[in-house]
């Protein structure tokens, strides 16, 4: 995985200055790290790519005899290695995030397990690629900004040093043409002026133009030294089976909970009264109707909390007649008007519905205990291949799922299905929720 935050620096940059971005620049922090690191990438590049060919060359050749594969392994491990210090390179002076790629699994330990781990891994042979490819663009990319950096600085400051011609070399100023006949100096005010002129573009462009070759360092970077799409795709997978497992095994112990505070002692309330009913049934038959009458509410409390258990679990309404009936119930159970109006072609897949009304369900609550809101509304509508619920409410914001609170646990469930949450809150209001889910018919 990959990040940059260079651009979070040029944002901040631009909100504390007031000149343009394109006279800043030379002269920015930004521009100064990637300077460095064009320059740093042509000693680091002759490394690499003399490290990588010697060695693998070396261990190729050496296939004959059973020293090949041994140097081999160590030539990709020298090129791992070198890859984190690239990688450490890219992070410090281009702002670039990326992750480690998948480390060695090797079947058992011991050398030989070592060995054949390394020359089966894909990220292994990616970054010795890395170390052949970099090397070329390092040399282009370091003449290139070289080359543009001293002509620029020097024909801009050719007003402060064009002393030297007279002084030391007998002429008038650079020459721009000259035979036996005839010669061409910059020598008078105009010329030296549009010279410095044209060392000023030249100096303005020059961060640009090198933020245009490093920007072929970060895809190099992000594509050789990173994990592979694949592995990073196992890894996501693999925390979203997580969460599902976390998410499952929670709304089991809620259920138990419910069950055992609610209904279930309830029920065994209910069976104590009606024994002594059913005792003094014939002793005080007034009393014994009393104690029936109080079990018969008893009885209706506990048939409405394990209705309202059913609800939660799976809501009936929402199988038999979809999502609008279904949101429809619980937007009337809220505490604040509330607004539906769902737009589908057809019902989605059960499970991408259940967690719709689920995500819904949790957002009303939010807002009838926390938002004090007034009115609030539910849109929910379908998008080429997604599903898109936003709920907005008029309280007073503030809602952030950065803080812990239900909101984040509601987006890390929307993660385990390819779903993503936004929530826009800014203190004092509105509120804008919205959660996208994949659409499966």
């Amino acid at each position: 995985m990959a990040t940059e935050y260079g651009h979070g620096y040029a944002r901040r940059d631009e909100r504390r200055h007031r000149l343009p971005a394109a006279l800043r620049a030379p002269f920015e922090a930004r521009g100064r790290r990637e300077f460095g690191y064009v320059l740093l990438s042509l000693p680091v590049a002759v490394v690499l790519f003399s490290w990588a060919v010697t060695m693998i060359a070396l261990g190729a050749g050496l296939l004959v005899t059973f020293l090949g594969v041994p140097v081999l392994a160590v030539a990709l491990a020298g090129c791992r290695g070198i890859g984190a210090l690239e990688r450490a390179r890219a992070r410090a002076l281009l702002g670039l995030e990326v992750a480690e790629p998948e480390p060695l699994r090797p079947r058992k330990p011991g050398p030989v397990a070592w060995t054949g781990a390394l020359l089966k891994s894909g990220s292994s042979w990616r970054q010795a690629l890395y170390a052949l490819v970099q090397f070329p663009w390092a040399v282009f990319s370091f003449a290139v900004t070289v080359t543009f950096w001293s002509l620029g600085w020097s024909l801009l400051t050719y007003p402060l040093w064009r002393w030297v011609f007279p002084a030391y070399a007998g002429e008038a100023g650079i020459q721009l043409y000259g035979d036996a006949h005839h010669a061409i100096y910059l020598d008078n005010p105009f010329e030296i002026t549009v010279t410095a002129l044209v060392g000023l573009v030249f100096t303005l462009v020059t961060p640009w133009l090198v933020r245009a070759l490093t920007s072929v360092d970060r895809l190099l970077v992000r594509g050789l030294l990173g994990p592979s799409p694949l592995s990073a795709r196992v890894v996501e997978l693999e925390s979203d089976r997580g969460t599902v497992i976390d998410t499952a095994a929670a709304d089991l112990r809620r259920i138990e909970r419910d069950l055992h505070d609610g209904a279930q002692a309830r029920l065994a309330g209910l069976a104590m009264d009606l024994g002594l009913a059913k005792e003094k049934l014939r002793e005080d038959p007034r009393a014994a109707a009393r104690m029936v009458e109080e079990a018969h509410g008893e009885v209706k409390t506990a048939l409405q909390e394990l209705r309202d258990l059913a609800r939660g679990i799976h809501p009936a309404v929402l199988t038999d007649r979809g999502l609008d009936a279904a949101l429809s119930a619980i937007a009337a159970r809220c505490t604040v008007p509330v607004r539906v109006e769902v737009d589908l072609p057809a019902r989605p897949a059960q499970a991408i519905e259940g967690i719709a009304y689920f995500t819904v369900s949790e957002l009303l609550q939010n807002i009838s205990k926390h938002s004090r809101a007034r009115t609030a509304s539910v849109d929910v509508w379908h998008v080429e291949d997604r599903l898109l619920v936003q709920v907005t409410d008029d309280g007073v914001g503030g809602a952030d799922p950065a803080r812990g609170s239900g909101l984040a646990g509601l987006a890390a469930r929307l993660d385990a299905v390819d779903g993503v949450l936004v929530v826009d809150s800014p203190a004092g209001g509105p509120t804008r929720v919205t959660a996208e889910l994949p659409w499966r018919p």
